[in-house]
């Protein structure tokens, strides 16, 4: 069973000129065949509250705070606390997860399929 874990993402640039991020090929766990975002979510407010039954996600903050709570099976409860867009949380399935926006957040999902609503288990285990 593979676990959550965060991975860097490739970023090149400076303070002065910004900077380029990159998620591709061989630096990611799965082929993207999905991609989307969730902006203007309210200070403090919880998303997510589901696990998946095949799909593995990466989720980026590509603006401000996200705290990301995944509990997989055979891993304790943990949160991930992202801030940065060169930096990725990598959720396998069947990995419990609650997102946290704090206000401004911009979270990018990378998805290894397309949406489907029988992947989905939307019942806390």
């Amino acid at each position: 069973m593979t676990l959550p874990y965060l991975l860097s993402l490739s970023a090149h640039g400076a303070a002065d000129s910004g900077w380029l991020t990159v998620a591709e090929g061989t630096n990611l766990p799965f082929a993207v065949k999905r991609a989307y975002w969730i902006t203007a979510v309210p200070e403090g407010q919880v998303r997510g509250r589901h696990t998946h039954r095949t799909l593995e996600q990466l989720f980026v903050a590509l603006n401000g705070t996200l705290r990301i709570t995944v509990e997989a099976p055979g891993f304790a409860r943990h949160t991930f606390e992202l801030t940065n867009s060169n930096k990725a949380l990598y959720v396998p399935p069947g990995s419990w997860r609650e997102v946290q926006f704090e206000a401004g957040a911009v979270l990018l999902c990378l998805a290894s399929q397309e949406y489907s609503e029988a992947d989905y288990i939307r019942e806390e285990c």
